[in-house]
């Protein structure tokens, strides 16, 4: 989630009243912007990790999945569940993976050669099910199917929309706040209740 702005409202709202909602000053302070790299546990319904900084280039998300594949060495093998973002399939990531997975042959040069050729042939390496970590990526236009999306628009909804920072620290320190929050009483498996129905010809 990238350009995440920390807005400070320049005047405060009125409070609810009865017969009315609250009332926000529509004024704002600009202080800076974030990106958040997020993982979401399908299985637990958690955010075990939300990583926060000024950039989200490929080292930001490699650096990401190593945090997360460093915090329980115990994992025999990760799946990951990704959007088609260029990121995603970097020579970084792609590095780390053979690195992991104890492949030491040569992986090419990015753009001439061997695996790192392409985004392709990159993507087809990471998506590999005999590598230590595996990934799978959401068919293009269709980044709804990722869970992590749904649990972004919780965010969207229970803390920034109408979220006032005075800086991007206070935006970060709110943000961290709620995922511990988020984990400790709201968190569980998301369900699909979508059943889909067949297409006609």
């Amino acid at each position: 989630m990238t350009g995440v702005q920390a807005l400070e409202r320049k005047h405060p709202g009125l409070p609810l009243a009865a017969g009315q909602v609250e009332r926000r000053e529509f004024e704002y302070i600009r202080h800076g912007t974030q990106a958040f790299i997020v993982s979401f546990d399908v299985a637990t319904g958690q955010v075990p990790l939300l990583s926060q900084g000024d950039t989200r280039n490929e080292q930001d998300f490699a650096q990401h999945i190593q945090r997360r594949v460093e915090a329980v060495p115990t994992v025999t093998q990760w799946h990951f569940v990704a959007d088609n973002l260029n990121t995603h399939v970097s020579e970084t990531l792609v590095r780390y993976v053979a690195q992991l997975s104890g492949i030491t042959a040569d992986l090419g040069v990015k753009g001439k050669a061997g695996i790192l050729t392409s985004t392709q042939t990159r993507a087809a390496f990471l998506t590999d099910s005999s590598h230590k970590i595996v990934f799978h990526f959401t068919p293009k236009h269709a980044s709804w199917m990722n869970q992590v999306e749904i649990w972004l628009s919780i965010l969207v909804r229970k803390v920034l929309r109408r979220g006032s920072f005075p800086s991007i620290q206070d935006l970060n320190s709110k943000v961290l706040a709620f995922v511990d929050y988020f984990n400790r009483t709201m968190a569980k498996p998301f369900k699909w209740t979508y059943k889909g129905k067949a297409l006609s010809i």
